[in-house]
């Protein structure tokens, strides 16, 4: 598919809903190799993955616990992220919002530092990143990787629903509703550049 092409572009999305702690990493990094893997998108899977980890590792220092794992009462709507897949046409977009507004920094590195080059790291494997303040509130911070072969299956609605077993899907209330629409805005925003 090109810029020439004028079919419309096919559109998959699958997000989840995590508190934002170090174990949300791996979660979220297991997240992009299983929707990836339903898109038969598998080479894709490890870039994206890696910059997953990046954006949720800053998502967790900006709105969550760092240093341990909190006690259930402990958690509150400040402490819930949210991470989103899309691929539309030939483009992926990893996604993860928090409730920080805060633009996420580069930090200047040295052969000596032992972290601030997850930054760097997104850049490297991205076409292109960066941050984005929906309307709902928070921010979205972004990386596109364009993509060689486009997602399959065909869309059968499936793509489309949130990928969270019932028994840990997030309770519906506003910070839910918030995430999902700051999500929902970033895909209705993209559409209307593609479209």
């Amino acid at each position: 598919m090109n810029a020439t092409t004028s079919e419309v572009p096919t559109l998959h999305v699958s997000r989840l809903h995590l508190v934002a702690m170090p174990s949300a990493v791996p979660v979220a990094r297991e997240f992009v190799h299983q929707a990836l893997r339903h898109w038969k998108l598998d080479d894709y899977a490890a870039d994206a993955a890696l910059m997953m980890t990046e954006l949720v590792s800053n998502a967790i220092k900006a709105t969550g616990f760092t240093d341990r794992q909190p006690r259930p009462w402990e958690v509150t709507a400040q402490h819930v992220i949210a991470v989103q897949l899309r691929a539309i046409g030939d483009v992926l977009y990893i996604e993860v919002w928090d409730r920080s507004p805060l633009v996420p920094i580069k930090q200047d590195i040295t052969a000596e530092a032992e972290g601030g080059r997850g930054l760097h790291l997104v850049e490297a494997l991205s076409e292109k990143w960066g941050t984005y303040w929906p309307p709902a509130g928070g921010k979205i911070v972004w990386a596109m990787k364009a993509l060689i072969k486009l997602p399959s299956p065909a869309l059968d609605g499936s793509t489309l629903q949130l990928r969270v077993p019932d028994d840990l899907q997030p309770q519906p209330g506003p910070v839910t509703e918030q995430a999902s629409t700051a999500l929902m805005q970033r895909v209705l925003d993209g559409l209307r550049q593609v479209l």
